[in-house]
């Protein structure tokens, strides 16, 4: 068996045609949820990138993983994706990036040049194409045939409607795994990162001019002032988050995005066809998700933060040729980023990880109307904004620690509680459009119990289900190859 794992950056899940988006085209992904699973109610843990993937990766929520910025290392120690992949007996290997920073605590001295940035190589990762931050493997191919890139990986992707689609960054990555995959025998694991529909919002060679913006549905207008959340004016008062005030700038921004969707779904549609010519098209799992979602101008706001769906409600496909039975399914219940982790695992003839905080997905599969989890639940933390600046002592001003949230979205409403203690709760029954708060007791009670008993049911549990006894009774971990493995892998993290 096969594994293509793939994530799509910053892919909101309402924007593919099976999600019925009434105007993006994604016929290939369109093609695997008619040949497998899928999950129509997923969400991301975590945004930005490197939280996002770290949940993506651990199957953790980021009250344990701790992940909680661009920039926050990976604690070593934790369990991951590549590290499962490899007991099963693969090598897995990247065609992208995983954003996964190195812990300080395993760096070569000070000097090391791994802190210095925070895209590095989740650990126990083989490398068959890394782009980091700046997309160098890229850049040099362009610069080779011929092309301008004097003003490095942001402009050429700033200006990728400009140049033939061949030429953009998802199809060069392809262009990679297709390469590789020429020589690989049957057991291979793949694990290919897009970086598109990510900003800048400009979409390749023809994509550019895909959707025509005066067709493109407008996004949810924010609450009125004396409506909102300080932090959604805050951040409507950041250029990085802020949307475009002007109607045709925001059906440009959002017409490119879906451009840019298109043209990814076409690059998988050529790793399917490889696939379908090589036979292993009976012989691959595939599981395909993002690692958070985009605003793309609901409430007012673009890239992805606070406590909106629209940055974290993403797609989940999971086909898997075993089981001819679950194609064509799809799951309405609430699932997570962090079920990936453990499923896999289980598909790979594995134990789920004991520190995943994610459910097993295969019983939903053969039952979707099981009893199920009541909502999903994800944070976000700006504490970033203000760590360079803040010049806090530590431990007497904690002040960095409230700088956070946690939602939890039930079908009727959606509560947000804030690190100060503060809350929002959203009805969803009387405005889906989250710009409705509700102060209704029942409800609140109902909300805070639903998010305190998510927290205390998903400590950390790696060593708490085992007691110290010669009959050894619990759940135990393998005696003595934890410290091994971590840094067997050490290096290529």
């Amino acid at each position: 068996m096969n594994v293509l794992f793939v994530t799509i950056d910053q892919l909101r899940g309402d924007s593919l045609g099976l999600a019925g988006h009434p105007l993006v085209e994604t016929p290939n992904l369109d093609r695997l949820a008619g040949e497998g699973v899928y999950l129509s109610r997923h969400f991301s843990q975590a945004a930005p990138c490197s939280p996002g993937r770290a949940s993506l990766y651990t199957g953790m929520y980021q009250m344990n993983h701790r992940v909680v910025a661009n920039g926050t290392p990976l604690p070593s120690g934790l369990d991951n994706l590549a590290l499962v992949a490899r007991r099963a007996g693969y090598v897995p290997t990247l065609f992208g990036y995983t954003d996964q920073g190195l812990d300080p605590r395993d760096a070569q001295g000070e000097a090391d040049p791994r802190l210095d940035f925070y895209d590095g190589l989740l650990p126990g990762i083989e490398v068959g194409c890394w782009l980091p931050d700046n997309a160098s493997p890229w850049v040099e191919d362009l610069a080779r045939r011929g092309i301008d890139v004097s003003g490095g990986a942001k402009e050429l992707l700033a200006t990728e409607g400009q140049r033939p689609a061949e030429l953009s960054l998802a199809s060069f990555l392809t262009d990679q795994f297709l390469a590789w995959h020429e020589n690989q025998e049957e057991g291979w694991f793949a694990h290919l990162s897009f970086l598109r529909p990510h900003p800048p919002y400009v979409a390749a060679g023809q994509w550019a001019q895909r959707y025509n913006p005066a067709d493109v549905p407008l996004p949810i207008e924010p609450a009125s002032e004396e409506m909102r959340h300080p932090l959604h004016s805050a951040a409507l008062k950041f250029d990085a988050a802020q949307a475009p005030s002007d109607e045709g700038l925001l059906r440009e921004m959002r017409a490119q995005y879906y451009g840019c969707i298109s043209e990814v779904d076409l690059q998988i549609g050529r790793v399917l066809d490889r696939l379908l010519r090589s036979g292993e098209d009976d012989e691959t799992l595939i599981v395909i998700t993002a690692d958070h979602g985009e605003q793309l101008g609901d409430h007012g706001l673009k890239e992805k933060l606070g406590f909106f769906p629209e940055s974290f409600h993403i797609p989940c496909l999971w086909v898997d040729p075993r089981h001819p039975e679950w194609a064509g399914t799809k799951i309405e219940r609430p699932t997570e980023n962090v079920d990936i982790l453990p499923s896999l695992a289980v598909a790979l003839g594995l134990e789920a990880p004991a520190q995943c905080d994610g459910r097993i997905l295969q019983p939903l599969f053969e039952t979707p109307d099981m009893a199920w989890r009541e909502a999903v639940h994800y944070e976000w933390d700006w504490r970033d904004l203000f760590i360079e600046s803040a010049g806090l002592p530590w431990p007497y001003d904690r002040s960095l620690s409230t700088m956070n949230l946690a939602t939890t979205l039930a079908e009727d409403f959606a509560y947000v509680r804030f690190g100060d203690g503060s809350h929002l709760c959203f009805d969803l029954v009387a405005d889906p459009t989250w710009r409705t708060t509700t102060e209704d007791p029942a409800v609140l009670l109902k909300a805070m119990d639903l998010q305190l008993a998510w927290r205390q049911t998903h400590l950390r549990r790696e060593l708490t289900d085992l007691l110290l006894r010669p009959s050894r009774p619990g759940r135990w971990p393998a005696v003595g190859e934890a410290e091994a493995e971590t840094a067997s892998h050490a290096a290529s993290g």
